[in-house]
């Protein structure tokens, strides 16, 4: 007789980071998608940060990650994904490497309007060996780009997952987030697959 353990599956729980240029919606990709009240390190900006950081672009933006964001979504029962959204200043990018530890993956968030603000996350997960997908926030749903111009402007490997999104929308974000899972496993095929000479 073939017993059967009644003891529920512990799901495989992965960390993914969410990156990106100050103001490109991390905080908002998290809330979006977490299916438990997302932990924010959101402060007010005041005066003190003038003059510290780039505001162009996002004139509007009256509060800033100081130290990361934090929420979970279960991708299926055995699977469950822990995001954790990095600061954009630059001032917090010491950060990184401790939010970086243990990360299976990353989203990159990109904004059309200031692509250059997403050249040091490229930078920071490809120094690193992480894989990625970049998440090209359509704000307000503007598409002015194509994920092939996006992609010849950021001189991204062919194998980079590039995506148009909205970053208010779960789906869309969970789209996202299925990239770079996809990323990690082609990674992770390829490395099993290289053949070692002596």
């Amino acid at each position: 007789m073939v017993s059967v353990s009644s003891e529920p599956v512990m799901p495989t729980a992965l960390k993914i980071l969410i990156a990106g240029g100050f103001g490109v919606g991390k905080t908002t990709m998290v809330a979006a998608v977490s299916e438990v009240p997302p932990l924010e390190t959101e402060e007010r900006m005041t005066e003190a940060s003038l003059g510290v950081d780039d505001l162009s672009g996002v004139e509007g933006k009256s509060s800033t990650t100081v130290a990361m964001d934090f929420g979970r979504i279960t991708i299926a029962p055995e699977l469950v994904l822990y995001l954790f959204g990095t600061p954009g200043q630059d001032r917090f990018w010491f950060m990184w490497d401790d939010l970086a530890t243990g990360a299976l993956g990353a989203v990159v968030l990109a904004d059309t309007r200031r692509l250059e603000a997403s050249f040091a996350s490229i930078d920071f997960f490809e120094e690193r060996g992480i894989p990625f997908a970049v998440g090209v926030n359509c704000f307000h749903g503007q598409r002015d780009c194509t994920t092939e111009q996006v992609r010849a402007a950021l001189d991204l490997d062919p194998a980079t997952p590039v995506v148009l999104c909205d970053v208010r929308d779960r789906t869309s974000s969970k789209q996202v987030l299925l990239c770079a899972l996809e990323a990690a496993r082609a990674r992770a095929a390829a490395a099993r697959n290289v053949t070692y000479s002596i």
